[in-house]
């Protein structure tokens, strides 16, 4: 009888806030708690490495927040049963090459395999295979364009990009038994992929994947399966302590325990809470374990129906349209924004140029020009 083989998928593991005193203090029980034994059962145990574990200071031009992490995290995770680490997200490199340098010396200093990002786009695009028992396993790692990508001969993570992607997911077949897709994309603190998510992670099984696997979004999602492959849309935070986070979608998620049999893939959600009032990760009691199940069986249902996906949408979109109202506008001030809000001042960008705007995003024989300019 052949052996089985537990795959352990985790989202975003960050140590800031309260985690990083338990690191300093090689506590890992005071952080994995009831979980631990599951990371210690398994043959690969995966966490998505959210930031670049450096004491580098040479940070890049970006829209939004840098983070880092102590260069002790890597050994720490180690420590605690995890062997491979995706890097291909949106903060990998906020401390340039060095910041990712340092990462990778750091992840092969102790043994820990890592996918997802590299000094050039080759490099990044790398699938990493892995012999478990009598099986090669394939694990493929993107993350959507932001500023962290690799674009030819720079640095970076490998992209989102459902063409490459494809091919990709194409040689890993050909090589291994069965191939992981794992992604960092999607909306922040929404619960739903968005029609594009939906559709491009199907694409994925169709490309040749077992399993697709999101993360990113801070909140966990909903999955489906799809042609007989398993798809999650995002697992949420894995450990992720924030000020002022508590009792919210922040601090829950779920890891997924893939079983792999002779030809066929179990798996198995680990529902838990993450740096609530206390730090660390705990799993749930049955109370919240059956409030867990309850929500996933409607984001479920929904994700399955396009209709009520794309209505769900909507209304998200609905809630974020003055954020990114405001990104267009020619000036970047709180309380101009507010006055706009309120119609106490007008937009600056009429409808002819939002007209244009539109053309020049939606037109990729533009946006392509159009981003060259703003990259130069």
């Amino acid at each position: 009888m052949k052996q089985e083989i537990k795959i352990l998928i985790t989202g975003d593991f960050y140590d800031g806030g309260r985690i990083q005193e338990l690191i300093t203090n090689n506590m890992p029980e005071e952080i994995f708690n009831d979980f631990s034994a599951t990371i210690r059962q398994s043959d690969i145990a995966i966490t998505n490495f959210e930031a670049p574990a450096t004491s580098s200071t040479d940070t890049i031009e970006k829209f939004g927040p840098k983070l880092k992490m102590t260069e002790k995290s890597v050994k720490f995770l180690k420590n605690a049963g995890f062997n491979v680490f995706t890097l291909a997200n949106n903060h990998i490199m906020d401390y340039s090459w060095k910041g990712l340098s340092d990462t990778i010396k750091l992840c092969e200093k102790e043994g820990i395999q890592y996918v997802g990002a590299g000094q050039n786009l080759r490099e990044a695009k790398k699938n990493l295979i892995l012999k478990i028992k009598d099986k090669k396993i394939a694990f493929l790692n993107f993350a959507e364009n932001e500023f962290a990508n690799s674009n030819d001969n720079a640095p970076g993570a490998n992209p989102l990009h459902p063409i490459a992607n494809y091919y990709s997911i194409k040689e890993a077949k050909a090589k291994a038994d069965f191939v992981f897709v794992i992604v960092h994309g999607g909306h922040e603190l929404y619960q739903l992929p968005s029609p594009r998510i939906k559709e491009t992670y199907r694409f994925f099984v169709d490309a040749g994947a077992d399993a697709v696997i999101g993360h990113h979004t801070h909140c966990y999602s909903g999955h489906e399966v799809y042609h007989g492959h398993p798809i999650f849309y995002s697992l949420g935070n894995f450990i992720f302590d924030k000020q002022g986070k508590h009792n919210e979608m922040w601090n829950n998620g779920f890891a997924v325990r893939f079983t792999i049999h002779e030809n066929n893939i179990d798996f198995t959600l680990i529902p838990y809470k993450q740096n609530d009032v206390k730090p660390g990760l705990f799993l749930l009691n049955k109370k919240q374990k059956n409030d867990f199940e309850e929500k996933m069986s409607c984001l479920n249902k929904t994700i399955l129906d396009d209709v009520k996906l794309e209505k769900e949408f909507e209304t998200f979109f609905l809630s974020i349209k003055e954020r990114y109202s405001s990104y267009m506008e020619l000036y970047s001030n709180k309380y101009l924004n507010a006055m706009r809000k309120r119609k106490l001042f007008p937009s600056l960008i009429r409808k002819k140029k939002r007209v244009l705007f539109l053309n020049l995003i939606r037109c990729k024989t533009h946006r392509d020009i159009m981003l060259k300019l703003l990259k130069n």
